[in-house]
């Protein structure tokens, strides 16, 4: 893998570039648990600081594209991102801490709390709704650079 450019060498994105796969568990709002394969891709920003994603995931019955952009700053993370399947875009902002960041996603109908734990090639992502609507009550997914 080349080396990162030097915006996207610093900061709590500085492993994300790269594509990553694994798999979880979906909860259904009404309904059993859900096995999930996923795929993400990482990309450095143009920005200091910035990075894109594109996280899909599907299971039997439920599937989602998530697109996203991140600045960090000063311990701060916002941005925006977007769902393809259900044409749903909003913004996000929270904190990192160290290897750990916290975000909550926002839009008008709908809001969830991200978290994302990234330790060398392996990275967890957990997913919390807290619209009733939404459809799901969280994901939880472990994922493994490619």
């Amino acid at each position: 893998m080349p080396p990162l450019p030097a915006s996207a060498a610093d900061g709590p994105f500085a492993e994300f570039p790269g594509s990553w796969s694994g798999g979880g568990t979906l909860k259904p709002e009404n309904g059993a648990a859900e096995r999930i394969r996923c795929n993400a891709n990482y990309r450095p920003g143009s920005a200091p600081n910035e990075v894109y994603l594109q996280l899909r995931c599907a299971s039997d019955s439920y599937n989602f594209d998530l697109r996203a952009s991140a600045v960090y700053s000063a311990g701060s993370v916002s941005g925006t991102w977007s769902e393809s399947t259900r044409l749903v875009a909003g913004t996000i902002a929270g904190r990192a801490d160290g290897d750990h960041i916290h975000v909550v996603a926002k839009a008008a109908s709908f809001s969830a709390s991200l978290s994302l734990a990234t330790h060398g090639a392996r990275q967890s992502v957990v997913i919390k709704a807290h619209s009733a609507d939404a459809g799901i009550k969280g994901v939880s997914i472990s994922l493994r650079r490619r």
